[in-house]
């Protein structure tokens, strides 16, 4: 197919009419195609439509997203529209796309290899940026995995195709979703896309980055012989049941077929796994309350990547479970690669969360101040040895202000920036605002 737009081809920003020099084609999908555009010396995207796209409808949505701004930086967000003499097609600019961010696609393939931290941070990040938008009033309408992409060696990612975002409850639809990701309702003609619809979206796009499968496929799908629309339906529609339903195990996976949800599912502290239970089966079965809200991926996302704990023979990410715990005070924790038995690091736990403190462990403003949650910006303490004795280990103050720390026995010290504090089991470090005890 020839490309619509030619290299060195100027088109004309539409508010204020500066030239925009077309470098490079990126790609092509289903509305049109994305080329490499400089605009007054600055690299930017720019989104090419297909002239059955370029309707009034579409111009319409752009214009709303353009004059409300983006929710967050996560967002490739529209910038301005653009349009080319003499023609009636149009598109818009958006930030480009850094070269370290893959599809979520190349997970699902096992193209690369992310940590569990990362893909704890993709999903911290993922259930932010989502609320976010939410908040605003505006409702994606097609979460999938084609339409994120992440950094495997620190989890940040970017949302791209935000020119299908609506205002929530909008008469203007040409979108419906992506197969596997649509929330039954809308498998089955009763909804349109919204802000409740994309709730079991995103738990679907989060099952998937973690667990490398689909929530709902298991012995239902694999015992249909051709995969198609109705079959779709039945499984994504009209009778949709979560492969780890603890009330329903007619849709089990099955190994050999389904081997990542099995591999992956006992993994996980049950806090996550509870999560998900809900998302999939109140989730499913009463859109309007049953399911789990932005805010509560945010915080499981955190609480989840504060949780890794590492195996001292291979080193694997394991997973303290403070549940396991309760539940058995002498359960013991098994690395799930080599199996051998885990020594526990130290934590601490502040107020209502549980580090563990590993050698790379960091503190944030989010853990010791409740005015700055979910900042993650600068670290405020982290895991340092002790310059002469590589066997004693202790937290670290990186922030301006004193520490007041209490032992075991007492004693009270101030803990100066620079300073460090040593792990020792008891001790107790006043933050400030809130205090911490470090446990064994």
């Amino acid at each position: 197919m020839n490309q619509m737009l030619t290299m060195g081809q100027s088109v004309q920003t539409v508010s204020s009419k500066l030239s925009c020099n077309v470098k490079q084609f990126i790609g092509s999908g289903t509305q049109g195609e994305v080329y490499e555009a400089e605009l007054e010396g600055k690299l930017l995207a720019l989104k090419w439509y297909f002239p059955q796209w370029a309707t009034a409808e579409q111009r319409t949505i752009l214009e709303t997203l353009i004059a409300k701004g983006s929710p967050h930086e996560t967002f490739l967000w529209p910038i301005t529209l653009v349009s080319a003499p003499h023609s009636k097609e149009f598109g818009y600019l958006m930030p480009l796309r850094e070269k370290r961010f893959k599809n979520i696609s190349d997970l699902m393939k096992r193209r690369i290899d992310p940590s569990f931290r990362a893909l704890a941070t993709a999903g911290f990040q993922l259930s932010h940026s989502f609320l976010k938008l939410h908040a605003q009033g505006l409702c994606y309408r097609d979460i999938s995995h084609t339409n994120v992409f992440f950094d495997p060696a620190t989890g940040d990612i970017l949302i791209c195709d935000n020119d299908n975002v609506a205002v929530d409850g909008s008469p203007l639809c040409n979108i419906a979703g992506t197969p596997r990701f649509m929330a039954p309702e809308i498998v089955r003609g009763e909804a349109l896309p919204s802000i409740q619809t994309e709730l079991l979206s995103l738990a679907d796009l989060l099952f998937y980055i973690l667990l490398n499968h689909h929530p709902l496929e298991g012995k239902k799908e694999a015992e249909i012989r051709s995969f198609d629309l109705p079959a779709m339906t039945k499984i994504y529609g009209t009778e949709p049941v979560f492969i780890f339903d603890p009330n329903n195990d007619s849709n089990r996976p099955l190994p050999g077929y389904h081997d990542n949800a099995l591999i992956f599912w006992p993994i996980y502290p049950q806090f996550l796994r509870n999560l998900f239970t809900r998302a999939f089966t109140e989730g499913i079965h009463d859109p309007q309350h049953g399911r789990v809200r932005e805010s509560e991926w945010r915080a499981a996302m955190v609480k989840l990547r504060d949780s890794i704990i590492y195996c001292g023979k291979c080193g694997r990410e394991n997973f303290y479970d403070v549940d396991a715990l309760r539940t058995s005070p002498n359960h013991t924790f098994s690395c799930w690669s080599c199996k051998r038995k885990i020594t526990l690091t130290p934590r601490i736990r502040i107020g209502e969360h549980i580090v563990m403190l590993n050698y790379d462990t960091k503190l944030y403003p989010h853990h010791i101040d409740d005015q700055r949650l979910y900042d993650f910006t600068q670290p405020v303490a982290a895991i340092a040895q002790h310059p002469k004795d590589p066997n004693t280990w202790g937290l670290k103050n990186l922030s301006k202000e004193k520490w007041v720390t209490t032992g075991s026995n007492g004693s009270i010290k101030d803990v100066e920036p620079e300073r460090s504090v040593t792990l020792v089991s008891g001790v107790k470090i006043n933050f400030g605002k809130v205090e911490g005890e470090i446990r064994f």
